[in-house]
């Protein structure tokens, strides 16, 4: 099968997290194009994500998928820094502690480092970074973040990952206790895919 021909009226996202694109197809259901995992198009590589930053990451899957398949490939990557952790686990949220650890091991081996940090002082932050490269190859990338609390405790049973121990002072509840139409609305992967639509609306 030619992926690279087939693939030109989808938008593939470069990743294998099936929570990942499951919410990106929420957010984006109304998106002109069929979104596509790497894997259905044709993509099962492992990529290195050995970038510095967010952007840096996103933008390395991303071209590593397009030289595959061509077309329109987005990367999303993202994750938890904490600041009284000077922004870790930051790039490595989902390898902390190793990647086939489960968030319940992650979550105490963070709550370990910061037992003797008062929780109003656990300010964190949800970063998502998207990159986007077109058919031409050009590409642009946009970051967004939500801002809360690391919480001492897991509630709610909605989202994923570290979604129950991220408290949201505003709202009185960690983002898995949100209706999901509402995470997506406000979530930092939410902000930034309509970053994304408002700069793919320009070209």
């Amino acid at each position: 099968m030619n992926h690279r021909e087939d693939n030109q009226a989808c938008f593939v996202v470069a990743t294998k997290n099936e929570d990942k694109v499951r919410e990106i197809r929420e957010i984006l259901k109304d998106f002109p194009f069929r979104i596509m995992t790497m894997t259905e198009a044709g993509v099962t590589d492992e990529i290195e994500e050995d970038g510095a930053t967010f952007r840096e990451n996103a933008l390395i899957k991303a071209r590593a998928v397009h030289e595959k398949v061509g077309g329109y490939v987005m990367a999303d990557d993202s994750g938890l820094a904490i600041d009284a952790l000077h922004g870790a686990p930051g790039i490595l949220s989902a390898r902390f502690c190793g990647k086939d650890t489960g968030y319940h091991e992650k979550i105490q081996a963070l709550w370990d480092l910061l037992a003797d940090i008062p929780l109003a002082e656990r300010t964190a932050h949800f970063v998502c970074a998207i990159a986007v490269i077109r058919p031409d190859s050009s590409y642009f990338t946009v970051e967004e973040q939500l801002d809360g609390i690391f919480y001492d405790k897991i509630c709610g049973e909605h989202g994923f990952g570290y979604d129950p121990v991220f408290f949201l002072p505003d709202k009185g509840m960690t983002t898995a206790e949100l209706d999901p139409a509402e995470k997506n609305r406000i979530s930092h992967r939410g902000k930034a895919l309509q970053a994304m639509l408002a700069e793919l609306k320009k070209t």
